[in-house]
């Protein structure tokens, strides 16, 4: 069995009888969930709206379970794949999605590879019909590559007793006798023993009907919150396969050092910052100094014979964002890091990040200066209790742990930060320092982000560029608009 552009795979086969009995259970489904399906209207656009928030447009897309092919239709990807067990659903689904870019085809997760290759994989609540998770989570890395994101759905066990409610009323879909109930922690479990790790879990939907306003109230906001956010009806994990990124042959490095009236760290720069891989690309941008530091890099950089290759510009505009997007702007290296200018966070501690990022142990490297002690006059008390602060609102807002938000270092894939570029264009100009555009980039595209530690030192020359209060009100200003956009954004719209 074919499809285009890979190919489905017979693997063993067993349970022929359990397989039968889901198919025909799902035919007789196909024919007579009208009546319920119209009263959960809400509940399937609030999963719609969640998968688009998190799935842009234009990607690759396998549903497993895909019933009627509205899910995957809704997402417009480049090209969609569902598969179900039932004909009379696969039926169905043509019916009403004839787009050249969907294909949907018949067929079982126990007894079916798929080895092409896809950028999301969803399993909309699949996991309660599936005789054997394992089988069926291990069939699922065929049509992985390292930067595919699956997208796990089931039901929280706490809404038992209401949705048997709801099938004695008729207002929900008849299920099979013997379905799982299967909880986070083991489906967590499942997803690690198959060499994938959970980025995000959450629950949604705490109130999966449509009732205007209160129902975006309940599941934007009131559904995140301590407690309550154990009691949505729906559980979600993200997960990804942990795997080296795909590149070809040994990974280069680009370091890109903003520098604004730092003449007395040039050097030492080009003396600390390591050789990162095949090649390590070191990118310095001025910004708008005071002193000699745009001198001072030309001067230097004529004079350097190391082993890096070295450029040098002049930032367009203001603000640390703009720097290092500037310098992002002309590196080639596979790559990218930043290393602030004035060294206190220690060039020596890059290669660190660099094999994190190499061997996919994680896909943003976020450096963390909150572990080891700090020299005497490193961080300032405010300051330290700032970022603890802002680190911890940043781990909610995000759905990933970080001890330290505002460190300078921090490094990831120059394919990811492509990607991360079209995904924050919704957010707007909103972050003149770049670390909440990165973090928040990282997290809207789930890529798994972790701490790397640094030791964090005293400067050796100049004085610091950021003034406590007046940037601390723009951080705060902008942790309450990544809360808006993205901890307490509408899953209910379009309903």
């Amino acid at each position: 069995m074919h499809t285009a552009g890979g190919r489905l795979v017979e693997a063993q086969a067993g349970g022929e009888s359990a397989m039968e009995n889901l198919e025909k259970h799902f035919d007789w489904v196909a024919e007579n969930d009208a009546g319920p399906r119209k009263f959960q209207r809400g509940f399937r656009a609030q999963t719609r709206e969640f998968l688009r928030f998190h799935v842009p447009e234009g990607v690759r897309v396998l549903e497993w379970g895909c019933g009627p092919g509205d899910l995957l239709a809704a997402l417009n990807p480049a090209r969609g794949l569902g598969i179900d067990v039932s004909p009379k659903m696969i039926a169905r689904a043509r019916a009403a999605h004839p787009e050249e870019h969907l294909e949907f085809r018949e067929g079982d997760l126990h007894t079916m590879v798929v080895e092409e290759k896809f950028d999301v994989i969803i399993l909309d609540y699949l996991v309660g019909y599936l005789r054997d998770i394992h089988q069926c989570v291990a069939q699922l890395k065929a049509a992985c590559h390292p930067r595919t994101r699956i997208y796990v759905f089931s039901l929280n066990h706490v809404w038992k007793p209401l949705l048997e409610l709801g099938k004695l009323c008729g207002l929900v879909t008849r299920q099979p006798q013997d379905c799982n109930w299967i909880n986070r922690s083991d489906l967590c479990n499942i997803l690690e023993l198959n060499s994938c790790e959970v980025v995000a879990q959450s629950t949604e939907q705490l109130l999966p009907l449509r009732l205007p306003l209160f129902s975006s109230f309940c599941n934007s906001f009131l559904v995140r919150l301590p407690g309550l956010r154990h009691f949505g009806m729906t559980e979600v994990m993200i997960a990804r396969p942990v795997a080296k990124p795909e590149l070809a042959g040994e990974i280069s490095c680009s370091v890109v050092v903003p520098a604004r009236n730092e003449s007395g760290n040039i050097r030492a720069a080009l003396e600390r910052i390591p050789v990162l891989g095949r090649q390590t690309e070191v990118i310095f941008v001025e910004g708008n100094s005071a002193d000699d530091t745009w001198e001072v890099i030309q001067r230097e950089v004529a004079a350097y014979d190391g082993p890096h290759q070295v450029k040098y510009l002049q930032q367009p505009g203001k603000g640390k964002w703009d720097a290092v997007f500037a310098g992002f702007e002309v590196a080639r290296g596979d790559v990218l890091v930043i290393q602030d200018g004035d060294l206190t966070a220690p060039p020596e501690d890059l290669p660190k990040f660099y094999a994190a990022i190499a061997a996919g142990h994680c896909e943003f490297a976020n450096g963390c200066r909150l572990v080891y002690p700090m020299e005497s006059r490193a961080m300032r008390f405010l300051n330290l209790l700032g970022n603890k602060f802002f680190a911890t609102s940043l781990s909610f807002v995000l759905g990933q742990h970080i001890k330290d938000s505002l460190c300078g270092t921090k490094m990831m894939l120059r394919a990811d930060y492509q990607r991360l570029l079209q995904r924050i264009e919704v957010l707007g100009d909103f972050d003149p320092f770049g670390d909440f555009n990165l973090l928040f980039g990282s997290a809207m595209l789930d890529l798994r982000i972790r701490d790397v530690l640094v030791r964090y030192r005293d400067r050796q020359y100049g004085a610091t560029n950021i003034s406590r209060f007046r940037h601390g009100f723009i951080l705060l200003h902008m942790t309450w608009f990544g809360l808006r956009k993205m901890k307490f954004f509408s899953v209910t719209k379009g309903e």
